[in-house]
Formats: C-alpha cells, structure tokens, sequence
C-alpha cells in the first residue's frame, strides 16, 4: 500500500467505504473512545470538520476499546454518543484495534508512516494522523494535542 487511499474500511452502520472515495483531499484520521479524558476533543475535531471541510478535508473517527477499555459501546451505542453529545457529523467509522497482531491494516500503515513517543506504536485514544492531498502522512499528533491546535498543518494541506 502507497497511499491511504488505497484502503477500505466499514463505517458505523456496518458498511465498506474505499478510501479511494476521498482521494485528491486531505484527511485527519482520529482513533476515538467515548470514556476517554481526551473526548471532549470531539468537539474541536467537529469545529474543523465544520471550518474546513468546504475546503476539502474529511475528518474520520476511528473509535477504539484498546486503551483501558474506553469505548466499550456497540456501533449504534457510540454512534448516538457521538451524535447527542457533540453533534459529530463527519464520518464514523466501526470500532477497531490500532496496536497488535489485530490492528487495522489502515493503523498499521499510518503508525509505519509516522512513529510517535512509542515509536511505531499508538499511545492512546485521539492520536491524530494528518494525510494529505496525495494519501501521504504529513503529521502525527499526540492525544494530548488539541485539535484546535492542528489549524496551520491543515492549512498547509489544503
């Protein structure tokens, strides 16, 4: 695999998105957790799905239980979460592991791209991966990095 584009994953609601769908735009991909100190970032990943993406950047949520069990919801359980609690409307995606033997290929492939504190490994829920134009990984940001933070990378992928 060259490019995030050249994966597919399934949304929430069950179904396969090809990546390929968001080529030519660049991408912020987030594994999320509900029951995490970082959730409250949902509403600043929500403010820049809303601010930029006219302009063509997608946010995608990855929900993710691998962290001190932080999102032990089902898909409709984090799906409603997300939608009363911070009104998300950028793509959802189904819950999936980010680290170990049954990580998602799309997560492997981002944390060879760009190792963080753990080296290859992901440290905890909303680590960010900013992806541009091209399906290239530009940035890796820490949970700790607050989305509103991200402004000047995204700028200059747009």
């Amino acid at each position: 695999m060259t490019s995030a584009f050249d994966f597919t994953a399934t949304d929430i609601d069950g179904n396969p998105v090809s990546l390929s769908d968001f080529r030519g735009d660049p991408l912020l991909i987030v594994n999320t957790a509900s029951k995490c100190g970082f959730t409250p970032q949902y509403e600043g990943l929500e403010a820049l799905h809303r601010k930029y993406s006219v302009r063509g950047l997608h946010v995608l949520g990855f929900p993710c239980d691998q962290f001190a069990h932080q999102e032990p919801g089902d898909a409709e359980e984090i799906k409603n979460f997300c939608s009363l609690t911070y009104d998300v409307t950028f793509p959802m995606f189904a819950k999936v592991e980010v680290n170990g033997s049954n990580a998602h290929p799309l997560f492997e492939w981002l944390r060879a791209q760009k190792s963080g504190i753990l080296g290859g490994r992901i440290k905890w829920n909303f680590t960010k991966f900013l992806v541009d134009r091209d399906g290239q990984v530009v940035g890796r940001f820490a949970p700790a990095t607050k989305p509103e933070k991200l402004t000047g990378a995204i700028e200059q992928v747009l």
